[in-house]
């Protein structure tokens, strides 16, 4: 069977269709997902998000493709090895949002003693077969790069492997390649109703506009993340099965701690570890917590002590301390955790459960999971729905690309998805010299060989229309919202693109005022000066 995407739709639909196979509610990671996989195995999908895709925990995440060292602590041996397994597959198929990172982990001989941590990264190493990634090893700080902004009291550090991955736009993708195998994806849509029946459900939808639109589907699945529980009795009236435990994780952003590429993990006097990570060039990325939250879960915001925390355990390691004056953006997200009685939010299990109802019209919840393991709950779910939806077709996902994730047709063969997309870097500069070097490397970065659908036949910067801020041209934007759901400037600043955090507040209000002046179906007034609703400047 082909897995092959159809030519890419433009504009994707804008209105659901009167009856489909599965109704996919929540447009986090999962969601997207499990939409695409079910679509690629020939279903009839509808996926609906009441905001924009990834709007919330989706795009407040570590933005690590990892297996969780920490998590062997707690003896989550089978979670780490399907995550360690997951990393290369999703390295491979997505190497222009997706890259290896090799971690430093400074020895505190207060902390976990050595054979500890080489028992640890032994496991690591060996838990899931590595084609890519190196394994781990030892290294002296006195003379490593890593050492040279770290107190002099941390003489050895272990480095070992992971991914970093632009957490928003591997949702997005996932979404387009929904999209174009023939789902319809419906953002700022909402489901505020769906009546159970024997074979059916009968779903209502609501979007912007507020006209309550009826679809009949097969099967619901409810994806809908932090906020599944309150789904399935609010809209569902279905009672709740399992128990989640909400936690919020925040982040905090500060000017470059260091010149390296190298990331860091930092043991904590508490026992959690911190990360401290590169981040778009000129920044540190710095988390995260793990706080209980009992309020809204859409207007999760960072508090005063999560900074303080965070400030105070990296500057535990950096000889110039971290302060909460330097913070420059931060941001949280509430994670749907499976409530397992612990009593330490850093302990409750990063797995996931799938839980499926065929009594009446089939019905699957989705509780808790990770970023790393997406893909495999998406195919787990998909596999779980064959049978009651007496589909045949198999998996599929594990060796096809995410949307411009193939560079073949630009360098041949793949070879190391790192090396590949720098070959890739410098045919685009080839194809296109009248890009700048920094320009060109954004967008490789995020449309990858799908770069050409936004320049086409452009050979010149002018043909680009104008430049709205620094580096964003009217051809991108125009590019955002025909082929990418963005409504405004939120979508595209924060989660399509990070370029909100190289902006001043006059720069973010350009774009505003473009979206609004430009789109039709953008909000009435200009986005929020303080981003989205779980992101915020300081």
């Amino acid at each position: 069977m082909s897995t092959a995407p159809a030519a890419p739709a433009a504009p994707f639909p804008a209105e659901p269709p009167a009856a489909c196979d599965v109704l996919v509610v929540g447009g986090g990671i999962n969601g997207a997902g499990i939409a695409r996989d079910l679509a690629g195995r020939g279903l009839s999908v509808v996926l609906c998000e009441k905001d924009d895709l990834a709007a919330h925990t989706s795009s407040s995440s570590t933005k690590l493709i990892h297996g969780g060292l920490r998590y062997l602590e707690y003896y989550e041996f089978a979670l780490v090895r399907k995550a360690l397994a997951e990393r290369e597959v999703l390295l491979k198929n997505a190497p222009h949002i997706m890259w290896p990172l090799r971690f430093v982990m400074p020895h505190d001989a207060a902390m976990r003693p050595v054979w500890m941590v080489r028992a640890g990264l032994f496991l690591y190493d060996h838990l899931a077969r590595r084609e890519v990634l190196p394994g781990s090893s030892t290294v002296d700080l006195r003379t490593h790069p890593a050492g040279a902004p770290l107190k002099k009291v941390f003489r050895k550090g272990f480095v070992y492997s992971d991914g970093w991955v632009d957490d928003a736009r591997l949702v997005v993708l996932n979404a387009i390649d929904a999209a174009e195998r023939g789902a319809a994806v419906l953002t700022r849509c909402a489901c505020t109703d769906a009546q159970r029946g024997a074979q059916h459900w009968q779903a209502t939808l609501r979007g912007a506009d507020g006209v309550p639109r009826a679809l009949r589907a097969r099967a619901l699945v409810n994806a809908a993340g932090p906020w599944a529980a309150q789904f399935l009795a609010e809209h569902a009236h279905a009672a709740e099965r399992k128990s989640l435990r909400l936690v919020k994780g925040s982040h905090i952003v500060v000017p470059r701690l260091f010149e390296h590429e190298h990331a860091y993990i930092f043991q904590n006097t508490d026992k959690r570890i911190i990360f401290a990570i590169p981040y778009e060039g000129a920044y540190t990325l710095i988390g995260t917590t793990d706080v209980e939250h009992h309020g809204p879960i859409g207007a999760a915001r960072i508090d005063a002590d999560e900074t303080t925390y965070l400030c105070a355990q990296a500057s535990r390691y950096f000889e110039r301390p971290v302060a909460p004056a330097d913070v420059v953006w931060s941001y949280s997200g509430v994670r749907p955790l499976l409530d397992d009685e612990s009593g330490d939010p850093a302990a409750v299990t990063r797995d996931y459960a799938l839980e499926l109802d065929t009594r009446q019209a089939p019905l699957l919840n989705v509780w808790g999971g990770k970023l790393t393991t997406y893909r495999k709950l998406a195919e787990e779910a998909a596999d779980l729905l064959a049978a009651p939806l007496g589909t045949t077709r198999g998996t599929w996902t594990a060796a096809a690309p995410l949307p411009g994730g193939d560079l073949s047709a630009w360098i041949g063969a793949p070879q190391r998805p790192d090396t590949d997309f720098e070959r890739f870097v410098q045919a685009l500069t080839r194809r296109h010299p009248q890009l700048p070097m920094p320009l060109a490397r954004r967008l490789a970065r995020g449309y990858g060989a799908r770069v050409e659908t936004l320049l086409g036949p452009i050979g010149s910067l002018e043909e680009m229309g104008a430049e709205v801020a620094p580096g964003l041209y009217e051809a991108e934007l125009r590019h955002l919202h025909r082929h990418e759901w963005a409504r405004c400037a939120d979508d595209v600043l924060w989660r399509r693109t990070k370029l909100g955090l190289h902006y001043d507040e006059g720069q973010r209000a350009q774009v505003a005022a473009w979206c609004v002046a430009h789109w039709r179906d953008a909000p009435a007034a200009p986005a929020a000066v303080a981003g989205d609703r779980e992101a915020s400047w300081t």
